[in-house]
């Protein structure tokens, strides 16, 4: 709770916007959104979405962030095949950004950690629906 009052106070000092740090759990985002709406936090939410890459990152990812059991499944068949992980974890954003756009988040913050082919398959998946 001691969260959502400090963004509290950031928005009535003047914040117009957040951003949200990465998630896997969409689940997760509609709660803390909620939570947000509840102690009169208004201005616009954006979802951080981050896609698991490489074998590497999902073992750090999951020191700090919910893996849902769907990702978890994705990351046991694949983490031997980078490839595969790679093309995997790009389609769970996708569909992650998908369910977030049909329950009407606020935008889409994409963390590529500057990998433009990334962003820009995600976004070529996504187009019409974002134009929707």
């Amino acid at each position: 709770m001691a969260d959502i009052q400090n963004l509290k106070r950031k928005v009535d000092a003047g914040t117009s916007e957040l951003i949200t740090q990465l998630f896997y759990d969409n689940q997760e985002f509609y709660h803390f959104q909620e939570r947000c709406r509840f102690a009169g936090i208004t201005v616009p939410i954006e979802a951080g979405i981050m896609p698991l890459m490489t074998a590497k990152q999902a073992a750090h990812m999951m020191a700090g962030v919910t893996i849902p059991e769907k990702l978890q499944a994705l990351i046991n068949r694949f983490a031997d095949k980078p490839e595969a992980l790679r093309d995997a974890g790009i389609a769970y954003a996708i569909d992650q950004i998908v369910d977030l756009l049909a329950h009407g988040v606020d935008g889409i913050h994409l963390y590529t950690m500057d990998n433009p082919e990334v962003a820009a398959r995600i976004i070529e998946a996504t187009r019409n629906i974002v134009r929707a």
